[in-house]
This record gives structure tokens, sequence and C-alpha cells, in this order.
């Protein structure tokens, strides 16, 4: 662990050297698959990095006492034995079984770190035959590690300072991933710029409890929390941080996720969140001050055949269908928000906003307990996975007005070619819309219930704000002139090409 002189890398080096590492398993296994490799093993060098980065720490303060500086070792926010090391990795890269000894690794800091880091490795194998054969998976992982080994990758906090950038870079690789996998992409990662929306129209405060019941990789949750201010004198948020997810791999990712952005204390439970809650209180759910989420959208086979006997009563104003599970989780988001206070905010396919039977008597429900506060139509396209164009529904127990304000934002937004992308102007002008909450003409109108009423609690966003524009008027007049004008000029045109011709003896 000897102690040696560093550069600091730029955020930018160390997502091109990252993204570069990816090669190692181009053409032998799918984005959605060699993620999780690429993941844990930047986290494992993380750990390693701050470990001994530490070390040297007080290895300069306490010198030759190692008795001392083991003690305080075991007192950090993770332990590493000495042959748990990226080094020790690094010193075995060209071992026969190097794939089975960072297994071991991993499993051996799993158990060392009980508390914070049970079952996070459990669903990542370093040996297994997706890699190819022993030959192949030799060569990949010997590529990888020194990928990793790189100066542009050192994660040490004296090098890197106390900015994001581990967080930032850990991020980029999965928005990244998400990108390249499609519609699994959607499924554990929102859109940066659509969480930034989402946060800033919930605006957190300090002290607040937040949660996202359908977490996936955790970034909306961090970037809700990233709206709160840090505690007095710490790089810590003022904030309590709670989640959960379904899929084994996704949880996993939050978990580490929420380690690299420095938020230790988040709760991150992995389950269903619609049939086993695992956020409880008691003998009820958890309540939260912000609740926000971007939950699958139209989920089939949700657990609709227990809804009606669910102990917790989420279902008490109708059942969803069958086939698409959104209101069973906005149901449970308003459950858990506190009461009186409390706020929610959900991605939801514009379906949800018009459709009959069951949902519209959901939605009757919570319009008529005044519960809507503002719905959002957002531009088409800016999801993986789908060009659906969807909204965001903002619920608050606290409302002051029985009024709902509606915004249009579906045409201002940036064109790609594979996704459309909300800039900093478009998501200023929905949020300050938001906090007006007044009639903003073809794009924002703040409705009444009355109104609502009047379209059968139809919630589509062209019912209530007209963004139709007008075609200019045609002057008759003008248009007659320039056409005359227009023949003028074609007849001497055509006497020079008649003269031409003649010329020539056509």
């Amino acid at each position: 662990m000897a102690d040696t002189k560093h550069t600091k890398p730029s955020q930018e080096q160390i997502n091109a050297t990252l993204w570069g590492a990816c090669d190692s398993f181009r053409g032998a296994l799918d984005s959605s698959d060699y993620k999780n490799y690429l993941l844990n093993f930047l986290f494992l060098k993380y750990l390693s990095d701050v470990w001994n980065d530490k070390y040297d720490q007080y290895k300069k303060i306490h010198g030759k006492d190692e008795a001392l500086i083991k003690r305080k070792m075991s007192r950090e926010r993770f332990v590493l034995s000495d042959d748990c090391t990226f080094e020790t990795i690094v010193e075995h890269k060209n071992d026969s079984d190097i794939g089975g000894r960072i297994n071991k690794i991993m499993e051996k800091i799993e158990d060392e770190n009980k508390s914070k880091l049970a079952g996070v490795f459990r669903d990542i194998d370093f040996n297994s035959e997706k890699l190819g054969n022993t030959k192949d998976r030799n060569r990949r992982l010997k590529n990888l590690i020194d990928d990793f080994n790189k100066p542009e990758l050192n994660f040490r906090p004296s090098v890197i300072g106390s900015e994001d950038i581990i967080g930032s870079a850990y991020m980029y690789l999965i928005e990244k991933f998400a990108s390249d996998a499609g519609k699994k992409g959607g499924e554990f990662y929102t859109p940066h710029e659509v969480s930034v929306l989402l946060a800033k129209l919930l605006a957190p405060k300090a002290g607040d409890r937040i949660c996202d019941p359908a977490c996936g990789s955790g970034s909306l949750l961090i970037t809700v929390a990233e709206q709160v201010p840090f505690k007095p004198n710490t790089h810590i948020r003022d904030c309590s941080l709670y989640g959960q997810e379904s899929n084994g791999g996704t949880w996993a990712l939050a978990k580490m996720n929420m380690f690299l952005h420095e938020m230790d204390a988040a709760h991150i439970e992995w389950d269903d969140t619609i049939n086993s809650p695992r956020l409880i209180e008691g003998d009820h759910l958890m309540r939260f001050d912000i609740v926000a989420a971007n939950p699958p959208f139209s989920l089939d086979k949700w657990g609709h055949e227990h809804a009606a006997s669910d102990p917790y009563k989420r279902f008490l104003r109708g059942i969803p269908p069958k086939t698409k599970g959104d209101y069973a989780f906005i149901l449970h988001m308003i459950e858990t928000a506190s009461e009186k206070t409390g706020k929610v905010g959900v991605i939801v396919p514009n379906g949800v906003l018009f459709r009959g039977s069951t949902e519209q008597a959901i939605r009757e429900k919570l319009i008529r307990e005044n519960l809507l506060e503002a719905v959002i139509g957002l531009p088409a396209n800016l999801f993986f996975g789908t060009s659906i164009p969807a909204a965001i529904l903002i619920f608050n127990k606290g409302k002051k007005t029985k009024d709902v304000l509606f915004i249009d934002a579906s045409k201002e937004y940036e064109s790609g070619k594979r996704q459309n992308k909300l800039r900093d102007p478009h998501i200023k002008k929905i949020v300050d819309a938001f906090k007006k909450f007044k009639d903003i003409e073809k794009y924002a109108h703040r409705a009444t219930m009355e109104e609502i009423e009047k379209n059968d609690f139809n919630l589509n966003i062209p019912r209530y704000v007209d963004t139709f524009e007008a075609e200019e008027a045609v002057d008759i007049k003008a248009v007659r002139k320039e056409i005359v004008g227009l023949e003028k000029q074609l007849a001497v045109v055509r006497k020079e090409m008649d003269q031409y011709l003649n010329e020539l003896g056509f």
C-alpha cells in the first residue's frame, strides 16, 4: 500500500476510459448482461482505492504502529482484507482461475461488510460460461483488469477530491447501458433530465423522508435527494432515503449507486412493491414526505388476484385492471404519502389520463378527494425502449386549492436521433408554470372541479389546454398581384428562349 503521487483525472477521462473498458465484452455479451460485470468491478475498484488511500493517510500519521492503524481501519465505512484489494487482482491477472479468484474476493468483501453489502454480489459470477470458454474468459478478464489499472481510473479520495466524480461516472455508465438496452433500459433507468424535472416539481426540503417504490438503479431517488441541502459541515444530504426494487440484479445496482454517492444510510429493499411491500412500520406501510417513481408502464400480471384482500387496504378506491398496473402503483404511492403534507410525483403513460371503466372510477375518487394537484404532458420519445408520450401526475395531501393545473409541455424539447431530450430551459418553463399555478396561453390551464366534472373526469390535456394555432389569413389581393407579376416574368423568359432557339436554327 505504498503511497504514490497521482494526477487528478477529469470526469471526461474517467467516463471515456470506463466506456472503453466495455470493449472487453462487446460481441460476446449483450450490454444488458455485461453491464453488471462492469458496474460491479467499478464498485470493487472504488472500495479498494478508498481503502488503500485511508491506509496511506494513517501510515503517515502513525508510522510503524500497525496495530493502531488496523484498529482505525476496522472502523472505516467498508473493511477489506489485504488479499481483497484491486492490487491482489492485478497480481493474479494471468492466473488460470482469475474469474474464480475475483468471485472469492467479492464474497469475502460481502461477508466482512454484511450490514451494508449482504447480497449485493450474489448475482454476479466472473467465472461464468457467459464470458466464454476458459481461454476467452481469462483473456477478457485480463483486459478488464488492465483497463481498470489505468491512471484515469484512480478513485482515491486524495486524488479525485470531494467532488462526486465516481458517482457521476457510475450514473454515466448506467445511462449508456440503458440507451443500448432498448426496452430493458427503461426498467432500470429514468433519463436524468426527467428525474431532475420531477425532483424540482416535488421540491423536497431538509429533514424529509423520501421514497421511490420502483427505484430501479436508484438514479431518480438520488436526483430527488440532490435537491436537499447538505447537513451543516458535511457532504451528507439532510434527508432519509428509501426504495424498493423487484429485480435482484437491479437492486444490487441501486445499493452500489447509493454508496458511490455517499448516501450510505439509504434503505433499499428487494421485493415486489405491490405484492410484498417491505417498507413497513409496525403493521402499516411506512409514510413519506416525498414519494417519486417511474413505475413500469401498464404492467401486466401486477397482482390483481390478491388486491381485494390487500392487508394494507390500498385498493379501497377500486382495483385496477388485471393487465394494467399503473393505478396499482399510484394508489400504493398515495397510501404511503404522509397525511396532510405528503407529496407524490409519478410518471405514467398518457392512457392513465383517460382510460375508462375501473380506472375512470379511481381517477374520479382521487380528484373528488382533492389529491390531484397537476397533470403535466411530456414530449414523446423521452424514455428508453418506448416512444409513447407520457405525463407526470403530482398529488398533494396538503393542497391549498381545489383546482388542478394542466401543463402541455409536449411540444418543447430537443430532438434527437434515438431519443428526445428536455433541456434546462424546458425544465425551467415547466417548473415556473407549476409554481405560478396560473393560466398561460397555449401552455397551462388552471381547471376547476366543475370543468373536470363536465369532462367526466377525463384528464386528457387537450381538453383543458388549447394549443391550436390558427393559420395566417391569406391576403387574396396580394396573392393575385404576385401571380400577375410572375406571369409577366414568365412571358419575358419565353420570348428570350424563342429568340435563342431561332438563332440555333430550331
